[in-house]
């Protein structure tokens, strides 16, 4: 950063100052901590040479604060992966089923929302198609954020809802599935090819909740790709030209993910590994009905308080599957 040329390219100048910035944000969390322990070791010193509650009740809230961001930096190391520290494109959409699935879909959306709220993350909605009756038929979300995506590849997968359905009056159980994508947003300097004779581009008029962020001529882009099949679409800006521009980085996105999952599974044969089924296997179970739990399948983690999972704590699943993840490598 000192060279006289550094600001000669400016995004390659930007990519080294945010990665100066991660490090120096890893770094002062850990002297963070060494501190704040330090600070806890005298007032537990001062506790021995004499009973004070006052001393007692501060070192016992500050050791559970210390314990919970100690937690929290051992997650961040876990984060090692080349598009680990982008931000994330999340996509939610739900299974066969109708409104019970859609609902379901709703539920997650609530789910990340709580959870990018926890995590100070941003959040931006790039499309959001919303159901008949209720629910949602599909969502897609930027979430903006150091590391964004390095803790919600966790998600990626089928997820389970069993729950006695509200929609149905016989109060009977039902299975509902949704599908999680989770792409890191990929930055200028990766080169996806893209064949413009490859695409279909349809634009139509955007719809969804409302607001001043849907706008009512025919902004909105659906673009697919047609050698895979896969469709992106974009509602939300302002403009056709927006839309479409944010529809390509979303489809460069696929693409890039599609390739590394064929590369994974070339490995994995020649390894002789048996890898996930993806649309095929559900990675979570969400149980509502006849008792409460959520239960991981690939790393076994489970939780008997939905509800606080609902409301958005993950970071028990996303630290299990880093972890199993870890081991594995």
């Amino acid at each position: 950063m000192s060279q006289a040329n550094f600001w000669d390219n400016g995004k390659k100048a930007q990519k080294v100052i945010n990665k100066t910035n991660a490090l120096k944000a890893t770094y002062q969390s850990f002297m963070d901590l060494s501190e704040e322990l330090e600070e806890l070791l005298i007032l537990f010193e001062m506790l021995q040479e004499e009973a004070d509650k006052e001393i007692q009740k501060e070192l016992e809230e500050r050791l559970s604060n210390l314990s919970r961001n100690l937690k929290a930096y051992e997650l961040a190391q876990l984060l090692n992966q080349p598009y680990d520290a982008n931000n994330a494109l999340l996509e939610i959409h739900p299974g066969a089923g109708g409104v019970e699935s859609q609902d379901w879909g709703s539920m997650l959306l609530r789910m990340y929302t709580r959870w990018t709220d926890k995590h100070h993350f941003d959040i931006e909605t790039l499309d959001y198609q919303t159901g008949e009756e209720a629910g949602i038929k599909s969502v897609t979300l930027l979430i903006k954020g150091h590391n964004a995506y390095g803790y919600l590849r966790s998600e990626k997968g089928v997820h389970r809802l069993v729950r006695i359905s509200p929609f149905d009056s016989a109060k009977r159980r039902h299975t509902s599935f949704a599908s999680v994508d989770i792409m890191p947003e990929l930055s200028e300097d990766v080169e996806v090819k893209i064949n413009s004779d490859d695409l279909k581009v349809d634009v139509y008029r955007a719809s969804g909740a409302g607001g001043q962020h849907i706008n009512k001529t025919s902004s909105a882009v659906r673009i697919t790709h047609l050698p895979t099949g896969i469709v992106v679409q974009s509602q939300v800006q302002r403009s056709q030209f927006q839309n479409r521009n944010q529809a390509m980085e979303m489809l460069k996105a696929k693409l890039y993910q599609l390739e590394l999952d064929k590369n994974k599974q070339e490995t994995a044969i020649l390894k002789g590994e048996q890898l996930e089924i993806g649309w095929g296997s559900q990675i979570r179970s969400y149980i509502f009905h006849p008792y409460s739990m959520v239960k991981d399948h690939r790393t076994n983690f489970e939780t008997g308080n939905i509800q606080v999972v609902m409301d958005g704590d993950l970071d028990g699943f996303i630290d299990a599957y880093l972890k199993r993840k870890l081991n594995k490598n």
